[in-house]
């Protein structure tokens, strides 16, 4: 097949050659036939040499990189890479795991396939795309998704109205490529919870804090927990297996607390030593006594442009600087930013800010990130977004 093509101003190769998978418009120096978004297009340098194949788009990136190999984009294109994301996802014992059956099985770029996620949660997996390109493709994904998971999927659901473009929403409706089974039940490290995909944020839940709820497990025994920005409970029920003698839940939305009661009794029915309450993050720390022994902070992303950075910096110091003040002597504090455009050293300013501010002793034992199903591709370290830390505080 014959592809448009999107020729590169001199010298602007430098990236691709390192195989960086974005092309930004400020490298193009012109484009045939004004290709449709989506369009797959091949992009030659100013020499005339094929460097790579990928998705077109308007915008800041002129093109997103499937291959920088001439391989056509067709059903056995989607099928080998989908095959090479879930083979890496049976290499880390979670594809085939019998006490987790929920993971990622593609982290765009990470995985080589810019634009889509695709998590699994059980038989179901749940597909978001955040580029035209994959939306146009995703019955064909869908189909080499089925061809590779056989009878180990029974439902595809395809959820992309909120991730894509307004003049894409048009033709974008979320609902079921295969199935329509409403069983939402998954688990992770043995403890079960509800997948809200149909409304939930994201895909319905967040896989990328597997190994960090772990943690907490490790560290909650006898102690008191507030898990702040709960959202769906996932730390709250960790902290429960792992002994904690009191645990509150909080969120400002009510779906969210709502779910977080349901998973709480799945796994510890009649529980007696957990509490959720509705209410604003800060309205809450302040209304607090120095009542906990261990805190989560998991707020949403507070920079979503470059533009909100320095807002957002100042978001985690007041956050964290209200926990330090709150915090138990000998405290541990687990502190979050999944904002990927501030970055881990920004994160660690923040927090050393709030702990200036409050005056107390702080100590860090973990530097954490996200779990290896979400792998960082090399060519493309803008990959990494999640970040955080347990910090000791006296």
């Amino acid at each position: 097949m014959v592809y448009k093509r999107v020729q590169l101003k001199p010298g602007k190769e430098a990236s691709l050659q390192r195989f960086h998978p974005w092309i930004f418009s400020g490298a193009v120096r012109s484009v045939e036939e004004k290709p449709e978004e989506g369009e797959v297009v091949d992009v030659f340098t100013a020499q005339n040499e094929f460097i790579a194949r990928g998705h077109y788009q308007q915008g800041s990136i002129t093109v997103r990189v499937l291959t920088f190999q001439q391989k056509e984009i067709d059903t056995d294109f989607w099928y080998s890479k989908l095959k090479s994301a879930y083979d890496m996802r049976v290499t880390l014992g979670l594809a085939e795991s019998i006490i987790t059956n929920a993971y990622r099985l593609v982290y765009g770029e990470g995985d080589g396939l810019p634009g889509l996620i695709i998590d699994v949660y059980n038989h179901t997996a749940v597909m978001q795309t955040h580029t035209v390109g994959m939306h146009q493709s995703r019955k064909e994904i869908a189909d080499a998704l089925i061809k590779l998971m056989g009878n180990k999927l029974k439902n595809i659901y395809y959820k992309s109205e909120a991730t894509l473009a307004a003049q894409e929403k048009m033709s974008s409706t979320d609902g079921y490529l295969k199935g329509g089974c409403d069983e939402n039940i998954a688990m992770e490290n043995g403890l079960k919870f509800h997948v809200d995909w149909l409304k939930g944020q994201k895909t319905g839940f967040f896989v990328d804090q597997r190994e960090n709820r772990a943690l907490v497990e490790r560290y909650a025994k006898g102690k008191t927990v507030l898990n702040m920005f709960c959202y769906t409970g996932g730390f709250s029920f960790y902290a429960l297996r792992g002994g904690a003698k009191l645990v509150h839940s909080v969120d400002s939305s009510a779906k969210a607390i709502e779910l977080t009661n349901r998973n709480v009794e799945l796994n510890f029915p009649n529980c007696a030593c957990h509490q959720a309450f509705v209410d604003d993050a800060f309205k809450f720390l302040n209304g607090m006594n120095d009542t906990y022994d261990l805190i989560i902070l998991d707020p949403p992303a507070f920079a979503k442009h470059k533009a909100a950075i320095r807002n957002a910096l100042k978001g985690y110091s007041r956050l964290n600087a209200k926990a330090f003040e709150k915090i138990r002597h000998g405290g541990l504090l687990f502190t979050f930013s999944c904002s990927q455009l501030v970055d881990k050293i920004s994160f660690r300013n923040a927090v050393l800010t709030a702990a200036v501010q409050s005056g107390r002793s702080v100590r860090i034992l973990h530097q954490l990130t996200q779990p290896a199903d979400h792998p960082i591709n090399i060519f493309h370290p803008e990959g990494e977004y999640l970040k955080g830390l347990v910090v000791y505080v006296e």
